[in-house]
């Protein structure tokens, strides 16, 4: 009996892009200064995605090569 050999996924299918975080609403921040502050919490998500898109971005053309 054969082995049926199964065909690799792409590498998209194993490598999903990132996805970019949601913007707050303007009514989701209370602009009382909170120390976790809605808005600063989705800038610090937004360099996280930033810096994986990159990564992500370069994995892809290298495997386009």
């Amino acid at each position: 009996m054969q082995a049926i050999m199964q065909p690799t996924p792409a590498l998209a299918d194993d490598d999903p892009m990132p996805v970019e975080p949601r913007r707050p609403g303007s009514d989701e921040c209370c602009h009382s200064g909170c120390q976790f502050c809605v808005q600063d919490l989705y800038e610090d998500e937004l360099d996280r995605y930033r810096a994986e898109l990159a990564k992500w971005r370069a994995r892809h053309e290298a495997a386009k090569s």
